[in-house]
């Protein structure tokens, strides 16, 4: 994942900042059982807000206790007791970081090294649960194909990393999954790619990597894409957002879903918002350690 979504804080209830948190803590304790120490480090508060919302459509309750950890020693906080779930979830997030840096690598990244610190893990979360690491790596080479013929259509460019995020969906809730929680899912995994590409395109283009916004509009300074095609691109957001909201509404939750409904319905549309105006950054590990 990017480390894209989040919640909109202001509109968040304690509770629910409160469970968001300690969720977000016990995937990284769920990590570490499952992948070991070192795949922890990749973690995002995206996985989080997947961990609760399929924990809720499931029916699964988290036990929450106060507990110390290597992060946060001095005081204990509220931490989700890890289960089934969340060492699913814990190795999906595992594969996702590893088949991540896999790209980079491709791409010249620097930091594409760091996927030997995370090669252990990923063997261990292939070994637990080896769809996840097909579905990812199936979708991933997709987009990797796209990506070298040059792919100048939006919704096609999106196509893997949104049918990635849908299947992984329906491996995780099993008997739980339906259209509605396709359709959710599916369209947060073409956000995530659409915020990429708009977030990144000043670092793609002055990189000569691939964008599918460069390649759709061929205008290579983010500003005058912005005002001449500005308008569609909104459209392109909009669309997915409608498609979360249809998949939304169409979910039978059994607990309440304050939390995944601030995080759908405000924060990703908030988040949009920062992205198209250059006011946002991706967030990485540490710093969310710091705010949690």
């Amino acid at each position: 994942m990017f480390g894209y979504i989040s919640p909109d804080t202001p509109y968040l209830f304690k509770k629910d900042e409160t469970l968001y948190k300690a969720m977000y803590c016990g995937l990284c304790k769920s990590i570490g059982k499952g992948c070991g120490q070192c795949a922890r480090t990749a973690l995002t508060y995206d996985m989080a807000f997947v961990s609760a919302i399929v924990h809720n459509i499931r029916g699964e309750d988290v036990k929450i206790e106060k507990q110390r950890c290597v992060a946060h020693f001095i005081r204990r906080r509220p931490m989700a007791l890890p289960d089934g779930l969340t060492v699913i979830l814990g190795c999906a997030n595992t594969a996702l970081a590893y088949y991540k840096l896999c790209d980079d690598k491709r791409d010249g990244e620097k930091r594409a090294v760091l996927r030997h610190f995370y090669r252990r893990g990923f063997k261990k979360a292939k070994k637990l649960h080896p769809k996840i690491a097909e579905i990812i790596e199936r979708q991933t080479d997709l987009q990797a194909a796209l990506e070298r013929q040059n792919c100048a259509i939006i919704d096609e460019a999106c196509e893997p990393t949104a049918q990635m995020m849908a299947e992984l969906s329906r491996y995780v809730l099993g008997e739980f999954a339906t259209p509605a929680t396709d359709r959710l899912f599916y369209s947060v995994g073409k956000w995530i790619y659409m915020a990429d590409a708009l977030d990144d395109f000043e670092k793609d283009v002055k990189k000569g990597r691939y964008n599918v916004l460069l390649n759709a509009f061929g205008q290579p300074e983010r500003e005058k894409m912005l005002n001449e095609h500005g308008e569609e691109i909104k459209f392109v957001f909009n669309s997915i957002f409608a498609g979360m909201r249809e998949g939304l509404y169409g979910i039978d939750f059994k607990f309440n879903h304050d939390l995944t409904d601030n995080i759908i319905l405000r924060g990703i549309p908030l988040k949009s918002r920062q992205i198209f105006y250059g006011k946002c950054g991706k967030k990485g590990v540490h710093d969310e350690q710091k705010e949690s």
